[in-house]
């Protein structure tokens, strides 16, 4: 079962593993309106054609309706990517955030338990790390000051996952993803947003003076730590940094974008945000010891196959 598998991540994920022809795969999306339904049906077209692939609308937040998404099949591994993602949203509707991502990844933890589903993957977040001052993040961090709601559900969901694998003999696998762009990136992030309005000549807001750091992490390379974790025998709980393991300044960033659109960017400069964080920064030293895992894109290969994949979903201006 992957859970949100109609979404960015999601839906490369699951063109992995039904490339693989060994799995039955079946994605649980309510394919809500926090960004256009209709991207999300154009993420799953291909998969719906695949006898190997199913898909079930539900709302993860309601335990009736995960319920029945178990009703019709026997599962062997829950990968959970499904969550109200965002730092600047969820300052806005943190009981949203709140009922998605701590009620909804229980609602998935008691079905696993009740199931026997021994084998729980977990898509947390840098956010996590909050004012963590300590460069690189590691896994063995003190993540007790997150500055937004978004943070402070993920931390609970990893708190959980904790509880239900110690509980319940579920091995349950948290990830902490940095900054993941590529194909299908969801139109409100930065390098999506930042390239439709550039190539549309449209100011971009760019908060702070342009100095703050990201640890960018191309889409390829999540997709190799979220299918080693699927595998992962080690021990019951264990929580991975999947990065980059390079940081990028958001001016740079930009000029990466300029580069491969050939468009100058129009600033639009704006104080900091709250809840925004002025760095992240993975210490993988960890996945890459117990999951091989191997990034192998950066951000100035990574940005131009981006925009190929940008550009070719653009519509042509009516003449």
């Amino acid at each position: 079962m992957v859970t949100g598998g109609a979404g960015f991540i999601g839906s490369h994920l699951v063109d992995r593993l039904l490339s693989e022809n060994n799995w039955k795969v079946t994605v649980v999306d309510d394919l809500n309106d926090f960004y256009s339904p209709e991207i999300k049906k154009a993420n799953i077209a291909e998969h719906l054609s695949d006898s190997n692939y199913s898909f079930v609308e539900a709302d993860i937040r309601c335990a009736e309706s995960v319920e029945t998404a178990f009703s019709d099949a026997e599962f062997d591994v829950i990968v959970h990517l499904a969550a109200r993602a965002g730092v600047r949203p969820s300052l806005c509707q943190p009981k949203l955030y709140a009922e998605t991502n701590i009620t909804g990844t229980l609602n998935l933890l008691e079905q696993a338990r009740i199931h026997g589903i021994k084998q729980f993957v977990f898509a947390s977040s840098s956010s996590v790390y909050g004012i963590n001052c300590k460069m690189p993040f590691a896994e063995d961090d003190r993540i007790h000051q997150p500055i937004s709601p978004y943070a402070s559900t993920k931390a609970a969901g990893e708190l959980l996952c904790h509880t239900y694998s110690h509980l319940h003999d579920i091995r349950a696998v948290c990830l902490r993803f940095f900054t993941v762009y590529g194909a299908r990136q969801r139109p409100d992030l930065a390098i999506h947003k930042f390239a439709k309005l550039i190539s549309e000549d449209k100011p971009i807001q760019m908060f702070g003076d342009g100095t703050t750091r990201r640890d960018y992490t191309f889409i390829e390379d999540i997709i190799q730590g979220v299918r080693a974790s699927i595998d992962y025998n080690g021990s019951m709980h264990e929580v991975f940094n999947l990065g980059e393991s390079q940081t990028v300044e958001l001016r740079e960033l930009i000029s990466l974008l300029e580069a491969s659109l050939g468009k100058k960017a129009i600033i639009d400069r704006q104080p900091m945000q709250p809840g925004d964080v002025p760095c992240t920064y993975a210490d993988i030293t960890k996945a890459r010891k117990l999951l091989d895992y191997n990034p192998l894109t950066k951000i100035a290969d990574g940005i131009p196959k981006f925009v190929e994949w940008f550009n070719s979903t653009q519509r042509p201006a009516s003449s």
